[in-house]
């Protein structure tokens, strides 16, 4: 088990219900409905990816390797750049705040998603695990 992971696991789920309760319930005063779309989506890949840093944190011991580390901070990574540049991005866009240039971030954080499922897949398949 590694307990950081776990930890951050653990605040990042915290938060990614507190946004999704806020943007079903007072974003619809704020945001337009394409926004709150774009805020949606932030919040769904942040809690997916909660999920498969609960997997590396807990499978820590047994499938222990750099890989799996590595899988975990691609995560936290790629959580802090998709759906955070998202986050920004919908209120950049409804406040004119001239930072649409955020958006090329965006795939950044899929692509650490992508790595990150990809190293899980690579620690939980090799065949000598200590």
């Amino acid at each position: 088990m590694n307990k950081k992971f776990l930890a951050i696991a653990s605040l990042l789920g915290a938060l990614s219900v507190g946004l999704g309760a806020f943007a079903a319930h007072s974003l619809k005063n704020i945001l337009a409905t394409e926004n709150i779309q774009i805020f949606e989506t932030a919040v769904k890949y942040q809690f997916y990816h909660v999920f498969a840093l609960l997997v590396v944190g807990i499978s820590y011991n047994q499938f222990f390797s750099k890989y799996l580390k590595w899988a975990g901070n691609l995560f936290v990574a790629g959580i802090i750049l998709f759906s955070g540049s998202l986050y920004l991005l919908c209120f950049a866009k409804q406040f004119n705040w001239g930072l649409n240039w955020v958006g090329i971030i965006t795939p950044l954080g899929g692509l650490c998603f992508i790595a990150g499922w990809l190293l899980l897949f690579h620690s939980v398949t090799k065949k000598t695990n200590p």
